[in-house]
């Protein structure tokens, strides 16, 4: 047994944990759970916790369904009680292993282990640093009804509500009474729209980060008497919610996108990555962005009344927010600080897929040596579709069948995901795709139905 299970085994102990909850994630993205006791612990270090794969979406056929989920001790941390103390439960992610002991090709996270791997294989170690945005509204969400924001704050406004004024600060002391530090949190543009910023972290820490927040942003959410949603748009006239992540390459302590002599302090190296995120956007796309929904977002049409915040072209600027990938402002004398941020994923995606992917696309760019195009350096939206042709800039996909195509014939996607979990994706994506199509809408109703 290593120390770091033993100090898992002590923890139990001294701090009396009545129930460890083992988590691992789905491919579509989904936080799966089991509960052990701690004096079950033991075994499941040494031999896992077997299960049947057959019944977790894209992880088996009945004939192979048998697998196992081993705990992460790394990843182990007690779960706060409601009002933020230290709770009688723990929770730890696992690894997915078929039965002779070999990892899970369908196990999202040795997808993004894999990816990481290569990068080490190059020198890097890839860290990530995400804002996620989501709505808070008043009630759970009913058949038919119309979703009701928890209030009608703007961008960074102060707001005051009987049952969510505190819900930012009670959501950011839950996260780090786990260990999970929070950089920022603010209202965002949209009334009950909220944004909390994790640290930035390694992509394997970020990704368990990200699921761990989605759940306790719930958990809180329903003490608070409100209903916590990372649905990428819930209303037509606002801004949807993103999930923009900050990528950096490091070789050892040395951030690899950056160089001093440079006009915007990017390296090389860094120009070659974000070359390769845009060569490779739309085959990426369906990945960060998988639901049907997640397009309602990426609209780049201006509409009267309508407000789209999100990117829908493939470009890239310096301090550009209507660009996919943005390099920030750099920091004088913070080398550290250099970095970019990918501005299309949202927060429902499967955040170990999504890096997976993003990071695979870079590496791409810098193996081959992608030139990087001119930066745009007006609001793109706001250019027409023929003088964004002229420059070189297309269409992210404009709905998932569009991405989905484009996925599909990319070579990068399929060896990054792996075969099955590349095949599955696409198969049950598919299948949403067709029961939308297949569904009349309410639009249809109210524009049709009357004059048709």
């Amino acid at each position: 047994m290593d120390r770091q299970q033993e100090f898992v085994l002590r923890t139990l102990e001294e701090r009396e944990i009545r129930f460890v909850r083992l988590w691992f994630t789905d491919v579509l993205g989904f936080l799966k759970s089991v509960a052990v006791a701690p004096a079950e612990l033991e075994g499941a270090f040494a031999e896992g916790i077997g299960f049947d794969g057959s019944a977790i979406e894209g992880f088996a056929r009945a004939s192979e369904s048998d697998m196992i989920a081993k705990p992460d001790p790394g990843t182990f941390q007690v779960l706060p009680w409601k009002d933020g103390r230290a709770g009688d439960s723990a929770r730890m992610f696992c690894d997915i292993l078929m039965p002779d002991g070999s990892p899970s090709w369908a196990d999202p996270r040795f997808v993004l282990r894999r990816a990481l791997s290569k990068a080490k294989d190059m020198g890097f170690t890839f860290y990530t640093h995400p804002e996620i945005e989501f709505f808070l509204l008043k009630e759970s969400p009913e058949t038919g009804r119309e979703p009701r924001p928890v209030d009608n704050g703007g961008y960074f406004d102060l707001t005051s509500h009987d049952a969510a004024h505190d819900f930012r600060r009670m959501a950011v002391d839950a996260l780090e009474a786990m260990g999970i530090s929070v950089e920022f949190s603010h209202h965002e543009v949209a009334p009950g729209q909220q944004e909390i910023d994790l640290r930035y972290a390694d992509a394997l820490t970020t990704a368990d980060n990200v699921m761990t927040f989605r759940h306790v942003v719930k958990e809180v959410a329903m003490a608070e008497g409100v209903y916590a949603t990372f649905m990428p748009k819930p209303f037509t006239a606002q801004p949807g919610s993103g999930m923009h992540t900050h990528l950096s390459l490091f070789e050892g302590d040395r951030n690899a996108f950056h160089d001093p002599s440079d006009e915007l302090n990017l390296s090389k190296t860094a120009r070659s990555f974000i070359a390769g995120l845009l060569r490779h956007a739309r085959e990426t796309t369906a990945v960060t962005n998988q639901w049907v929904n997640s397009y309602k977002r990426l609209f780049g049409d201006p509409l009267p009344n309508v407000l789209a915040e999100a990117p829908a072209y493939v470009c890239w600027g310096h301090a550009n927010r209507s660009a996919l990938v943005r390099v920030p402002m750099y920091k004088p004398g913070k080398a550290n600080s250099t970095r970019i941020e990918v501005r299309a994923p949202d927060p429902a995606c499967n955040p170990y897929l999504a890096f997976a992917v993003m990071l695979a696309a870079g590496l791409r760019g810098i193996e081959q040596e992608y030139e990087l195009p001119p930066g745009a350096q007006d609001d793109v939206s706001a250019l027409t579709e023929d003088e964004r042709r002229a420059m070189g800039y297309t269409d992210l996909p404009h709905n998932l069948s569009d991405a989905l195509r484009a996925m599909e014939g990319s070579e990068l996607v399929a060896e990054t995901l792996g075969e099955g979990v590349f095949d599955y994706f696409l198969r049950n994506k598919r299948t949403e795709w067709a029961e939308y199509r297949a569904k009349v809408t309410p639009y249809e109703l109210a524009r049709y139905l009357p004059a048709l």
